[in-house]
This record gives structure tokens, sequence and C-alpha cells, in this order.
């Protein structure tokens, strides 16, 4: 296999529960915002690609818009979203720093024998390119982060489930799609993988494992360790045969599970 490319919230860590949510409230909390999100509300939220996004759909409750003085101008409002992002990106960038936010299991050890092996891997990912580069660092050190190019946040202008930020990536890098493995945690970033053509691993988190993972070739627990629990295979429709933990042959038996389909629009460059 030659490419692999990562999603960063909720598949290198588990950043939504103990790193956005937190920080979107310290976010609010700052501003004097009427607003905090409980677990629940916040899984809602999920189903918005981006943070920048997220924040917005503040703005569709008019007393909200009331209560915390939004004004009406379209640009003075882009400016002060621009504003509260930056202040939750900070937050989020502190509580990584702090070690609040672990690698996932199989992480560090995959992306490190993924580029000994001379793979080319990647992240893609709605996130600020900051936030994915702090989580990226801290999960598998800065010399291997600094072999991972990061494709995050406004690089493209839709976000997932749209599939743009992989095909740029699969552009950028000049993966064949064919010989490429995504690996996501939800239904936005498998729909966001498949449409661009790529096979797709799900390793699912609190907030995504009821979630419909048909176009799938493989839905796992996690990508598991030696010496942790044996990894939960929840649908296999490769020709991986996972054990305990996934391994390197595993992502490239998911790969040769079936063809990638073919783009249906032309790839951005």
């Amino acid at each position: 296999m030659t490419g692999l490319v990562f999603d960063c919230d909720g598949v290198l860590a588990d950043t939504e529960r103990d790193g956005h949510l937190p920080a979107f409230n310290e976010t609010f909390e700052h501003f004097g915002l009427p607003v905090r999100w409980s677990e629940d509300e916040y899984a809602e939220k999920l189903r918005i690609g981006g943070g920048k996004e997220r924040m917005a759909s503040l703005f569709a409750d008019p007393e909200f818009v009331r209560a915390a003085g939004v004004p009406q101008d379209e640009d003075a409002r882009k400016d002060l979203l621009a504003q509260w992002h930056r202040t939750k990106t900070a937050a989020f960038k502190r509580l990584v720093s702090e070690g609040c936010i672990p690698p996932r299991p199989g992480i560090p050890r995959i992306i490190s024998a993924a580029l000994d092996a001379g793979w080319t891997v990647a992240v893609a990912s709605t996130s600020a390119e900051e936030s994915v580069r702090a989580v990226l660092e801290n999960a598998v050190g800065k010399e291997a982060a600094d072999r991972v190019p990061v494709f995050a946040g406004d690089v493209v202008p839709a976000k997932k489930p749209d599939p743009a930020v992989y095909r740029l990536a699969v552009s950028r890098l000049s993966l064949d799609p064919a010989d490429t493995l995504v690996v996501e945690d939800s239904r936005n970033g498998l729909l966001a993988a498949t449409g661009a053509g790529l096979a797709c691993l799900v390793t699912v988190n609190g907030y995504t494992h009821d979630e419909d993972f048909t176009e799938a070739v493989l839905v796992v627990s996690e990508l598991g360790d030696p010496g942790r629990p044996p990894v939960r295979v929840l649908a296999n429709r490769s020709r991986a045969t996972p054990g305990d933990y996934l391994t390197l042959e595993d992502l490239g038996s998911c790969v040769r599970a079936q063809p990638a389909r073919e783009p249906d629009e032309e790839e951005i460059t």
C-alpha cells in the first residue's frame, strides 16, 4: 500500500469529549455567551463538519443572537466568529499540551511502522490546522509528525462529508486511490473518503458507535496494541483477519478488499 490517511478528531485521539467540547465551553464562558453545550448537545453538533461551522450554528437561534449581542452585518459576524474560534483553538491546544488528550490505542505504533515501511502517511481533517498538528505531534512525537503532511481547516471550501479534503490529499501527494486507505471514525468522514474513491477503515468511538458504516471495508473498536484487550471487529468486508490488534498487513488487506470507486468529479488541484 502507498497511502494511509487519518482523520484527526476521534481517530488520532478522543479529542471531542476531552478537548473540543471543554474548549468550546471555555470560550463561551470567556466571551460571556449564554450557551454551554452538554455532551448530548455536542453529539448533535458533531453532525456539522468544522468548528467554526458548529459555532456559526448558534446564529440560527434568534434568542441567542439577541442575548449575545451578535451583529446583523455579515462581515461583522464573520469577524466575531473568527475571534471566538481563535480563542477556542488556543484553549484546545493548551489541553493537548497539558496531556489531557492521549492518543488512541495503536496510533503511535501504526503511524511509526507505516513511515518506517515507506508508506505515505497524512492527516485530513475539518479542524483547524493548528489543532490537528498539536494532536498529531502529541500522539507520535515531533520527529514522526514532521514527516506527516496535514490537510486541515479551510484548506478546502467544503467540509466533510464533502470529499474535497481527501481529493486534495490524493492530488497533492500523488497517491494512487486504489492503493490508499483512509482511517475514519464517523459517517461524515466515511462518506467523504468513499466519495473520493478511497477505501475506508472505521475505528468507532463513544460518539459514533451507533452510526451507519455500511460503506466501510472494516469497522473496529480501535486499532489496538499488544497487551490491551483484543479489538472488537464490528464489521469486516475486507480480506483482513485481525487478531488482538491490527497490523500493517491488516490495513493493506483493507485496500485489497475491493477496487476503489473513481471520484465522480474532477479532483481539486
